[in-house]
């Protein structure tokens, strides 16, 4: 079995951008094109291009699709109207989150889950077991689809150009079939950038005729490709939570201050339903560490895995950090204990390398666009 890193269907497209390539869960993804700070500030204030085709796409179809994902997952997913989608996780019987997904209602009987790239295998394995005794199929649609992103205030003016597709009427969180450029796509409106935007998910011989065209339909308002890295200062920012950071099987939903995706009022078991209610009660009486965000006071950039300090003593744990283009400062996520929580806490910092560096707690996210 070969080690070398699968290649999206853009590959060639990427490196002739002169993008700077890195191996991101056993995928060769562009980093960066240009600067990092560009490509954030393109998304933020016009628009910017993503392939996102290593995120991993599986079907779940059947007359028991429903009841299957019910007992799977931790959400409602039977209530999910077709053309919607809805954020969820899936979770160990301990309670532990597997991975975070966003699952779309394709059809009275079918649906799409899309998981993390390094979580994609493990989900399929947990859908599959979990699907026995269901009258419902799951199958592994990796290969099946190309996913490309246009994100940012004018993603929606730069899709109109190129499609018939409603998009005024398409919500957040909807998506419908429709041609984009003349290539048949899933039009998603969905995305991790805290902004308005689009996923499209795509045949993959199709992905690099639908990047040129919204290469050459976005141009003229600012629009440019953009790599991993933005993407992960623009998800910070926003306090959207990335798996292998703020969410681990270690952690519950209701530890990671996400606890609203987990429905108990659902008909019939789900996996993990009596772990996860003691969670929730320990959560409201007794919390352990809550997410918080912490914006530097100096410059001083923080990183996943560095202690949060109050008092001379550990409070926490940074999960991400990294400098926030659109605040000019230094940002981080953590958990927190409870009693350092609350925003304005004073003599909270983080040990960077041995100076305590302080950093004010604030209430997430750090960003939210104007509507």
């Amino acid at each position: 079995m070969s080690n070398a890193p699968r290649l999206t269907a853009l590959d060639a497209l990427h490196r002739s951008l002169g993008a700077t390539m890195t191996d991101f869960a056993g995928w060769d993804m562009p980093l960066r094109y240009g600067s990092e700070r560009d490509e954030h500030n393109a998304v933020r204030t016009k628009a910017g291009l993503f392939d996102l085709s290593h995120m991993g796409e599986i079907t779940v179809t059947g007359p028991q699709a429903a009841g299957l994902l019910d007992y799977a997952l931790v959400g409602n997913i039977g209530s999910v109207a077709v053309g919607r989608a809805r954020y969820t996780m899936i979770c160990q019987e301990d309670g532990g989150i597997v991975d975070d997904l966003i699952v779309y209602r394709l059809g009275e009987t079918e649906y799409m889950v899309v998981a993390n790239a390094g979580n994609a295998q493990i989900v399929l394995d947990a859908l599959t077991e979990r699907a026995a005794g269901f009258d419902a199929e799951v199958r592994d649609d990796r290969d099946a689809y190309a996913l490309i992103a246009v994100q940012g205030p004018q993603s929606p003016g730069i899709l109109k150009s190129l499609t018939d597709a409603d998009l005024d009427g398409l919500k957040y969180y909807a998506g419908l079939p429709g041609t984009v450029a003349d290539v048949p796509a899933l039009i998603a409106r969905t995305g991790y950038t805290g902004e308005d935007g689009f996923e499209l998910f795509v045949e993959p011989q199709h992905a690099e005729k639908l990047w040129q065209a919204l290469t050459e339909a976005g141009a003229p308002v600012g629009l440019i490709p953009c790599g991993l890295s933005c993407r992960d200062t623009l998800r910070l920012e926003a306090g959207m939570p990335l798996y292998g950071h703020e969410l681990t099987t270690a952690l519950t939903p209701f530890d990671a201050g996400l606890g609203r995706v987990v429905k108990f009022e659902k008909a019939g078991d789900f996996v993990g339903r009596d772990a996860l209610r003691a969670a929730a009660e320990r959560a409201e009486t007794n919390p352990p560490r809550k997410l918080v965000g912490l914006i530097a006071e100096g410059r001083r950039v923080p990183r996943a895995g560095m202690n949060v300090v109050a008092d001379g003593r550990v409070i926490g744990e940074v999960t991400s950090g990294a400098p926030s283009p659109t605040l000019g400062k230094p940002i981080a996520i953590a958990y927190v204990d409870a009693a350092h929580a609350a925003p304005g806490t004073p003599g909270v910092g983080i040990d960077v390398r041995g100076t305590h560096e302080p950093y004010e707690v604030v209430a997430l996210p750090f960003y939210k666009r104007q509507k």
